[in-house]
């Protein structure tokens, strides 16, 4: 059933773009794409290590990441190389669009990150989406990237932040 090859799995190209221009892209395995939810699985595709202070990222870590055809954001599960759960990054973002072997993804600055025991849960990166100037330029999405925010914010404190992975 791979896109790819009749033996592997299928495998997507991830590409996150920011402000008109690609950011990274990478190589994710497909798990399942149900016609709005699709799921891919990535190593840590950062350069070396990337520590948020309350967070590493770091090569070996996986990332099984959910991403919406109808919805403004994306869950990123984190485990480290050994499997210990990190925590969920989720990325404020316009609705996915899958074309073929890639999925494209518009960052909007916007970040929430939830810790594995649910206790640590924070917005990211509000002054960024401030000075992106979205606001002016299309409200209609500044406004719908506030309200994921809010939306995610309130379900990881509400503890229900992974009912949207199963």
């Amino acid at each position: 059933m791979s896109a790819n090859s009749a033996d592997g799995p299928a495998v997507l190209e991830v590409v996150l773009v920011k402000a008109g221009r690609t950011k990274i892209r990478y190589a994710g395995e497909l798990l399942s794409d149900d016609g709005t939810r699709i799921a891919v699985r990535a190593p840590w595709a950062g350069d070396g290590v990337r520590d948020f202070g309350f967070v590493r990222f770091e090569p070996g870590d996986v990332f099984t990441e959910y991403y919406w055809r109808d919805r403004w954001y994306a869950v990123k599960e984190v485990r480290s190389a050994a499997g210990a759960l990190k925590g969920w990054y989720c990325d404020v973002t316009r609705p996915a669009r899958r074309s073929g072997a890639e999925l494209v993804v518009e960052d909007l600055d916007l970040d929430l990150w939830c810790g594995a025991d649910g206790t640590d849960v924070r917005r990211l990166d509000e002054d960024e989406f401030a000075a992106s100037s979205l606001a002016a330029t299309d409200p209609g999405a500044a406004a719908a990237a506030s309200a994921a925010l809010d939306e995610l914010e309130s379900l990881a404190r509400a503890g229900r932040l992974t009912a949207l992975l199963d």
